[in-house]
């Protein structure tokens, strides 16, 4: 299970990459062919917005992965720490409800609904396949909720997300000297 999951990781990592990548290349060839020579490739715009969707929807999975999604936490400070735990776990299955829902009505309409006549304006591509990763998307990001939820309460590791982390990271080193230096302390 675990190399299951470390494979999945490296996978997403390097889709969302890709995806990435590949949006900005053709984003770039774009512009400069229009500027330049007047000229655009035909099917250019249309496979950038949808490297452009995939990407998002993936990256949305990365940050489940990563315990990264935006959360409003001020309040439990406040309160005992059980209050914290409980919340966080009722979120996290209304969270899932949400995702058995869209899953459900995504998988229906991608393989149901669609026919396979209906194809991308440009590419001539059918449309189902663009469409596919939604129920793929809310699928991973319903295992990732899950994993990280079985890393917190089972394992007992202390999952913290990237920002967290580098604002620890900043408040335990402080401020270095050269970054005085950099903002005019009138020293030479």
């Amino acid at each position: 299970m675990r190399i299951f999951l470390k494979c999945l990781d490296n996978l997403e990592n390097y889709l969302c990459q890709f995806l990435l990548v590949v949006f900005v290349i053709i984003l770039f060839a774009q512009i400069m062919l229009r500027n330049l020579f007047s000229y655009s490739i035909p099917w250019g715009d249309e496979l950038a917005t949808y490297a452009f969707v995939w990407f998002a929807y993936l990256g949305a999975v990365y940050a489940t992965r990563m315990s990264a999604h935006n959360r409003v936490t001020f309040q439990f400070r406040f309160l005992p720490r059980w209050v914290e735990t409980a919340c966080g776990v009722l979120t996290d299955i209304i969270w899932i409800a949400f995702n058995a829902v869209f899953i459900y009505y995504s998988y229906d309409f991608v393989f149901n609904k669609m026919n396979l006549f209906w194809k991308s304006q440009t590419m001539g591509v059918p449309m189902k396949y663009f469409y596919l990763i939604l129920p793929l998307a809310f699928t991973a990001m319903t295992v990732r909720i899950l994993q990280t939820n079985y890393l917190k309460f089972v394992r007992k590791e202390d999952i913290v997300d990237p920002d967290s982390q580098a604002m620890q990271e900043l408040k335990q080193t402080g401020p270095s000297v050269n970054d005085d230096d950099k903002c005019g302390s009138g020293t030479p």
